[in-house]
């Protein structure tokens, strides 16, 4: 009889400690801020909507803002099965890629060049990147 109570409170002790490391988020990278973003998908784009009162914030992602989605196969799979209804996504940018005039350096600021017609420049040097931990349904359609 001992020996049971012994063993189910181990059991129980160990479940207790694998849901409680389970729901840990993983650490944030000093290069990249975790982001919750309001918005709406379409293949592997997604367009932030305005935020409302209610949301956490910790980054400002500007309405009509375009980012494009990375993450596990299983997660996009998901997302893409709610295309046409507003989600949120909670991901990871690097800290220098939101600003709206190309990419920050050591606090300089490094754009696309505008020079001639040889300097096209790249339709992704612009493409801002989320890497997508979760994300959740919110009520609303999308446009």
């Amino acid at each position: 009889m001992r020996h049971a109570v012994v063993v189910a409170l181990g059991v129980a002790v160990s479940c207790a400690l694998g849901l409680a490391q389970g729901q840990e988020t993983k650490p944030v990278p000093k290069d990249s801020v975790r982001v919750y973003v309001p918005g709406c998908t379409k293949g592997l784009i997604f367009t932030a909507s305005r935020r409302t009162e209610d949301q956490p914030s910790n980054v400002d992602v500007p309405e009509g803002m375009h980012l494009r989605m990375n993450g596990p196969k299983k997660v996009m799979a998901e997302i893409k099965a709610h295309e046409g209804s507003k989600i949120e996504l909670t991901g990871l940018m690097k800290k220098g890629q939101r600003g709206p005039d190309g990419i920050g350096v050591g606090g300089v600021r490094i754009s696309p060049g505008s020079g001639g017609a040889s300097e096209l420049g790249s339709p992704v040097a612009s493409q801002q990147v989320i890497d997508v931990e979760g994300w959740r349904p919110l009520t609303g359609d999308c446009r």
